[in-house]
């Protein structure tokens, strides 16, 4: 019986986060039927177990208690299961980078689609993705990352930071080729990072079912294919 239920669209972006977090804890949770989801979004906001515009939006049942926005959902798995680390400064560094790693996406996506990639804005972007792996990288070396061991906050064993930097790299760049190299050239400790953490087994078996429920599909719609025509040419 799972402890959480999960409402997001059967994609591995911005939910991701949170499916990962939840495999790495060994948590069971149960994907929200997408009607459910929608009738709950566009129904009345008294109705709603947490007002939310959209997914994720998580259920922890034991607790009666919902939330929605992925920092939120990130932050309060890492304090109810325990995985934050105990120094304030690391915690809100480990929320920065949720932080972060949700800006990424955003910008990737033009703010979920509002307007499509053209070649010209895709290559005026690329050095400011550029910028953005390299806060990753800065942020490893300053806590003794190095290109075959550690973890992005210090520490013995990887962290919320770890899981999440992790989803964010190998998702997208698994995905799309070209952006795999352009981290490896960019921030090759946290390529080396984002390939040890995301083969930890409950994390590997995830990424295995995002490929077996989902495909090749990263943020969907025509938000995704103008994306594909970009990095491709």
């Amino acid at each position: 019986m799972s402890d959480y239920d999960l409402y997001y669209w059967p994609l591995p972006f911005r939910g991701q986060f949170v499916r990962a977090v939840l495999a790495f804890a060994g948590k069971r949770w149960t994907e929200g039927e997408i009607g459910a989801m929608s009738a709950l979004m566009n129904g009345a906001v008294e109705d709603m177990p947490v007002p939310f515009m959209g997914p994720p939006m998580l259920i922890d049942k034991k607790a009666d208690f919902a939330i929605a926005e992925m920092p939120a959902i990130i932050l309060y798995l890492g304090e109810t299961l325990d995985l934050l680390p105990s120094s304030p400064a690391l915690r809100a560094m480990t929320m920065k980078i949720v932080n972060d790693a949700n800006d990424v996406i955003d910008e990737i996506t033009l703010d979920g689609g509002r307007q499509m990639w053209t070649q010209k804005s895709w290559q005026e972007f690329v050095p400011r993705l550029r910028k953005w792996m390299s806060f990753w990288e800065e942020t490893g070396r300053r806590h003794g990352l190095t290109p075959t061991s550690g973890f992005l906050l210090g520490g013995e064993t990887p962290g919320v930071a770890d899981v999440v930097s992790a989803t964010l790299w190998s998702t997208m760049t698994e995905r799309f080729e070209t952006l795999a190299a352009l981290l490896e050239e960019a921030a090759p400790m946290t390529a080396a990072l984002t390939r040890r953490v995301s083969g930890l087994p409950p994390l590997a078996k995830l990424a295995a079912k995002a490929r077996e429920d989902y495909g090749d599909a990263y943020c969907g719609g025509q938000i995704e294919a103008s994306l594909r025509k970009v990095v491709k040419a």
